[in-house]
């Protein structure tokens, strides 16, 4: 069985090689809703569950833009990850993606009230998710955003501002409850 499996990813890997802007070896994914894969830079050992939609936005409106999906080596995402990129989305290496995530470099305006949200330019703001990281389930990280290195993001959370190296980050909008002292070698809570 283990040996079938390898053979399916294998030929997988094989055919789907030359479609993606890279392809690390030993990186795989499952049918997706929809995925560019001309946009997308993978590297070694990736890992993307089922029923994800992993879209680069070439253009919007009378708008042009160069969508760039970097995943480092070891990245595991699970699935339903919706992820949208007119810009530059970046996750850094063994950082883990659970279910039903939100990551966009796009935000919609609703500048003109004479014009409906969606028929609106768009916005674009570069997204980088630091190595190391576990994002839980239902999370939603909004365009403009840098994540750090280690870093903790709890379910149902909403990143809406930077947060840094090494922290545990939970809530609406998603604020540091704890973050580790390297003076103490411990993790401290943030009041």
């Amino acid at each position: 069985m283990k040996y079938i499996k390898f053979i399916t990813r294998l030929l997988w890997w094989i055919f789907n090689c030359s479609q993606f802007a890279s392809l690390g070896t030993k990186s795989y994914f499952q049918k997706g809703i929809l995925i560019t894969k001309k946009y997308i830079h993978c590297g070694k050992m990736v890992r993307v569950e089922k029923n994800c939609r992993i879209e680069g936005i070439k253009r919007y409106n009378d708008k042009y833009f160069t969508p760039k999906i970097i995943l480092h080596d070891n990245v595991s995402i699970q699935q339903n990850l919706h992820l949208t990129c007119a810009s530059r989305i970046e996750i850094g290496k063994n950082t883990a993606i659970a279910a039903n995530v939100t990551i966009t470099d796009i935000h919609h305006p609703y500048i003109d009230i004479n014009v409906p949200i969606e028929k609106q330019d768009i916005e674009v703001k570069e997204v980088h998710i630091g190595e190391d990281c576990k994002i839980y389930n239902n999370t939603v990280i909004l365009s403009g955003i840098t994540i750090g290195k280690h870093v903790t993001i709890g379910a149902n959370s909403v990143v809406t501002h930077d947060i840094p190296d090494f922290c545990v980050v939970a809530g609406l909008p998603a604020k540091v409850i704890k973050q580790y002292n390297f003076k103490t070698n411990q993790w401290e809570k943030i009041l």
